[in-house]
């Protein structure tokens, strides 16, 4: 992967307290994955911003090495990798992901 976008990930990391790299829109998701993910951060409340890895190749292949993790969804919080749907569908349902959101200032 290119430094330039590394650095174009880390900057959309650092410029959202919440960023999820997904598959499509939150109104229009292109795979289950993304469209639970999506699901879970609404179900909390929690405002985030997305970025839809199927418009830009680069960040798409990108964001796999920048996390080392293979798969999209990937949900960044407050600059830190959280993990993909299955991650967050774990720590949402043992109440993890909302202390975690809620620690950070991020949901009342």
């Amino acid at each position: 992967m290119s430094e330039d976008t590394q650095q174009r990930i880390r900057e959309l990391v650092d410029a959202s307290p919440v960023l999820l790299f997904m598959k499509g829109s939150p109104l229009f998701p292109q795979c289950g994955f993304s469209s639970r993910a999506v699901a879970i951060l609404n179900h909390l409340g929690v405002e985030f911003e997305s970025v839809d890895v199927l418009q830009d190749q680069a960040v798409r292949q990108g964001i796999k090495s920048f996390s080392d993790w293979p798969t999209i969804p990937q949900l960044y919080v407050k600059g830190e990798f959280v993990g993909g749907s299955d991650i967050m569908m774990e720590m949402y349902e043992s109440g993890e992901l909302a202390e975690m959101m809620q620690a950070k200032g991020l949901v009342s």
